[in-house]
Parts: structure tokens; C-alpha cells; sequence
């Protein structure tokens, strides 16, 4: 653990013919859009809710809070930069009232044509939007889901609690790391399948 130092990750830039999306209202926000971060070619393809903020009022730099926890249960497991590409929901932070289910809807468009861009070997979801949101099911769960891998649209998934949840409640960490070991598991498996 001593050498886990977060780090902003590179994004990945918005193609140009959707920088201007309204298709959502999201553009209203204020908030630019973030198309994802990490390693496009990546294999493992996390999905989360919006993206956080990037950069503090100063425009300065900064790691969030989600991704310091993410970044240090990944690493804890043996995972890098280069195996992971996170990508969101929603590609812009709403930053007031909106209606959820029409823009979600949307939004996962745009991460439909990212899985046909990169055809990810896994998937993984942090948080229950990110879970009804690619299981297409507003009644499933990170709790009832987890631990285990889904076929979900031919895609090898798992899921994980969110990163600020796992932050707001200390015990869902080791539970978090197990997730994420799971995930590292089957990594290193596909790997050496394919060496």
C-alpha cells in the first residue's frame, strides 16, 4: 500500500461530432463533457454513474474522492492503468434536478457505441445506477449481484458498490476489495489463457 499514489488518469477525448451533444439537456449543466479515462483499449471497462469533477474552482488538477478509491482498491489488487478504461452512464455531471430515467436512456447510447469501439473483455459496474442501467432492470442491485460474473448483451460483467458509497461506509471496503479481486482473477486468467 505504501507505493499507491493517486493520479489523474488520461482521458479520453469526446469525438468531435458528440462535444456538442443536447440530445439529453445535460449540456444545460454547465458541466463539459468527459467522455472516459484510463487506456480506451483497455480490457476490463468500468462503468459508473456521471464523472466526477477533474478539476477543483481553480481549474486546478485534482483526484476525486471515487477515483482515489478506486485507484487503491485496483492497485491493492495488482491491476494498472493500462488494464482499465472508465467510462460513465451519464457523460456529463448533472449539477440540479433532471429527469433521470429519459437521460439515462439517452446517455447509454453513447455507451453502446463505446463497447462496439472497444469490445472490453469484462465490464464492471460501480453502483446501482451503472447496474440498472447496463442490466437494463431498475429493480436489480449491486447487494444482490455482486460476487459473481453475469452475462450481460455477451459481455462478461460483475459488479462492485460504488466508490463513495465504499467511502461513506468504511465496512463495504473489504467487500469492495473482494469485488475487485474477483475481477483481477479473472484478468490474469484471460491473460495467460491468451499468452
Amino acid at each position: 500500500m505504501s507505493d499507491f499514489c493517486p493520479a489523474l488518469w488520461p482521458e479520453d477525448s469526446t469525438p468531435e461530432n458528440l462535444k456538442d451533444c443536447s440530445e439529453c439537456g445535460l449540456d444545460q449543466h454547465g458541466t463539459r463533457m468527459v467522455w472516459g479515462e484510463g487506456n480506451p483499449e483497455a480490457p476490463i471497462m468500468i462503468l459508473l454513474d456521471n464523472p466526477g469533477a477533474r478539476e477543483d474552482r481553480e481549474h486546478r488538477p485534482f483526484v476525486c474522492g471515487t477515483r482515489q478509491t478506486l485507484q487503491q482498491a485496483v492497485n491493492q489488487v495488482g491491476l494498472t492503468v493500462d488494464d482499465l478504461y472508465v467510462t460513465y452512464v451519464l457523460k456529463r455531471k448533472p449539477t440540479r434536478a433532471y429527469d433521470k430515467d429519459q437521460t439515462r436512456q439517452i446517455c447509454m447510447n453513447h455507451f453502446k457505441q463505446q463497447l462496439q469501439a472497444h469490445e472490453p473483455k469484462f465490464i464492471v459496474c460501480l453502483g446501482n445506477i451503472a447496474v440498472q442501467s447496463f442490466f437494463q432492470n431498475p429493480e436489480y442491485d449491486v447487494k444482490s449481484l455482486r460476487g459473481k460474473f453475469h452475462n450481460v448483451h455477451g459481455y462478461q460483467t460483475t459488479v462492485a458498490y460504488h466508490p463513495l458509497a465504499v467511502r461513506r461506509r468504511p465496512n463495504l471496503w473489504a467487500l469492495f476489495l473482494e469485488d475487485w479481486q474477483l475481477v483481477a482473477d479473472q484478468f490474469y486468467r484471460f491473460k495467460h489463457a491468451d499468452l
